[in-house]
């Protein structure tokens, strides 16, 4: 493509040639559409503006150095996205309408999928709405399931490089029995405050503790939390947490790696004792984190030893990059091809 500098894409918004449409009325799901509008025309008392009826999904594609182009697991994105419409009474998009929307909008801009060894990638967004009207909280009768794609560089300008972070206290992302376990729009909406905050103040994020008790780590920003100590991989269970399929992978290439999991409640004091810790999720794959502050205490918790990725960071992350790439065997059997 002439004019983008792939090596220096953003993780932004890029115009594309064309996305894929879906309605669902009368009970069913319709054909998919192909458009090249970016916009979305909808009734003004639609359940997506009025009651937060949307969910959305993140996965990518990757152009391998054989010139194949690869998704990676698709197949999760697809079940998650179910799991979020269960939740807040949506139409569920069928695992294989999901499926040939997003490699129809992946073969339609192939020409944006960026070259081999630039570091950037194509992100494709599904995303599924209520369009039907309603002034009653009620769920919609109509929806609109459609996928976008963008091309894009690391989530984080500073790419594979440690960031610091600022523990949240005084913002909850999810309720402990609320959306916090799908990937709905609201939880977003609810750290934009505590995100800001965060940047302001100079950290890259925020990390979330428990709604509850404040006692034990939840969420890291818009990604999974995860530690190393003795050879094992830690990372949060909780209710209030999303499913990262990232997440969901290092723990099986942890594993091929020889390392114990353990996914449990993680208190915060344990913090002090974590040799490496980081974030992880579609967007930047592995975030390592430098240092942990905590404002109630003016606590800082130091990571990175002369400001490097921790060992185990670097190789699970590497790990993982090959495999989406196709320089690794993919063993777990998580690569599609796009014809």
């Amino acid at each position: 493509m002439e004019n983008i500098v792939w090596e220096n894409l953003p993780f932004g918004y890029f115009k594309t040639d064309y996305n894929i449409r879906c309605n669902y009325r009368n009970g069913k799901w319709g054909e998919l559409e192909i458009t090249s509008s970016e916009y979305i025309s909808v009734h003004m008392a639609a359940t997506a503006l009025h009651y937060g009826q949307e969910a959305f999904e993140g996965l990518k594609a990757y152009m391998g150095k054989d010139g194949k182009i690869r998704l990676f697991r698709w197949e999760e994105n697809a079940r998650r996205m179910g799991r979020s419409a269960d939740g807040i009474q949506m139409a569920k998009v069928p695992d294989e309408l999901f499926h040939q929307a997003v490699l129809k909008a992946v073969q339609l801009n192939k020409k944006f999928v960026p070259p081999y060894g630039t570091g950037a990638s194509l992100y494709i967004r599904p995303l599924l709405f209520g369009t039907g009207a309603e002034v009653g909280v009620k769920a919609a009768k109509e929806y609109m399931f459609m996928v976008f794609v963008t091309p894009v560089g690391p989530y984080f300008k500073e790419g594979f490089k440690p960031v610091d972070i600022m523990i949240s206290r005084d913002h909850d992302r999810a309720a402990p029995l609320g959306t916090g376990n799908i990937k709905v729009g609201g939880n977003y909406a609810a750290s934009l405050v505590s995100l800001d905050i965060a940047h302001h103040s100079g950290y890259g994020t925020a990390l979330y503790l428990d709604a509850r008790e404040k006692k034990y780590i939840d969420e890291c920003g818009p990604a999974n939390f995860f530690g190393i100590r003795n050879n094992t991989y830690i990372t949060p269970e909780s209710k209030s947490i999303l499913p990262s399929i990232t997440n969901m992978s290092l723990v099986e290439l942890a594993k091929d790696l020889g390392l114990k999991v353990e996914r449990r409640p993680v208190p915060i004091e344990e913090l002090e004792q974590f040799e490496e810790v980081g974030a992880c999720g579609t967007a930047a794959v592995i975030t390592p984190i430098r240092k942990i502050f905590d404002p109630s205490t003016n606590k800082v918790y130091s990571y990175c030893r002369d400001n490097q990725p921790g060992p185990i960071s670097v190789k699970l992350y590497n790990k993982l990059i090959a495999i989406q790439y196709g320089d690794e065997p993919d063993t777990h059997g998580w690569i599609t091809f796009v014809e």
